[in-house]
């Protein structure tokens, strides 16, 4: 259990072509990856992981066809409803990150509500990356950054690694372990470019819908397995 990751973080990848095998609209892919989210979740919960970032929409999303897109939102609310009170039952603690701006009103008032109904719960921390890409999180994180310095608030000599992470959405969260990818796919697409440096990647075929528990269990397997070195050598971390 100690070398367990502390915080994995998840591309759930293959609700669309899981529809497609099954003959159905991709909705129903979306649907079905509901229920593997749940699984999951529970599961990482039983495992004890700490942290539990979930890669739910990100900024290119919005290019996909408009209904798809309102019927995701619709999903997503209707889930935070529904699994809100597993949530309270299993003391996790709902956190999201990227641009809210932009997402539906609906969307960003359950959210909040959820959020801040679980912001005292004492387990595993999950979060949700919403509309969320790491070069917009760099973009403004650089902006902010620059305004500070342009009014003398910080100097450029004080500008540093934490001065970046204090400034990123992701500033609440530690470095990513393990970041898992399903559906076959083998990029990072965008997704938590900073906090993935020394990540252990594991990337599998299973389509998300069909990721349940036992998948989750198998990547955390493949994980204990690695040496994991920050650039030092193994004998210096048997020394």
């Amino acid at each position: 259990m100690n070398k367990l990751p502390k915080h994995v973080a998840i591309i759930m990848d293959g609700n669309g072509r899981w529809a497609n095998l099954q003959g159905k609209n991709r909705v129903s892919g979306h649907q079905q990856g509901a229920k593997s989210v749940r699984e999951v979740v529970e599961e990482a919960v039983k495992m004890e992981i700490e942290f539990l970032t979930l890669y739910a929409f990100s900024t290119d999303n919005w290019s996909r066809p408009m209904e798809e897109v309102s019927l995701l939102m619709k999903l997503l609310v209707n889930s935070l409803k529904k699994e809100f009170k597993r949530l309270i039952k299993n003391n996790i603690r709902l956190q999201s990150i990227g641009n809210m701006d932009r997402l539906p009103n609906p969307v960003k008032e359950e959210l909040s509500y959820v959020i801040e109904k679980t912001k005292n719960n004492t387990g595993m921390v999950l979060t949700l990356a919403l509309n969320y890409g790491a070069k917009e999180e760099f973009t403004a994180a650089v902006k902010a950054i620059a305004f500070k310095v342009k009014n003398s608030i910080i100097s450029p000599e004080k500008v540093d690694q934490s001065t970046i992470i204090e400034h990123l959405y992701t500033r609440n969260l530690p470095a990513v372990d393990l970041l898992i990818r399903t559906s076959g796919e083998e990029r990072i697409s965008n997704f938590l470019l900073w906090h993935i440096a020394y990540a252990e990647l594991y990337f599998t075929r299973t389509l998300w819908p069909d990721f349940k528990k036992e998948d989750l269990q198998k990547a955390l397997v493949d994980y204990t397995k690695r040496e994991r070195r920050f650039g030092k050598t193994s004998e210096q971390l048997t020394s």
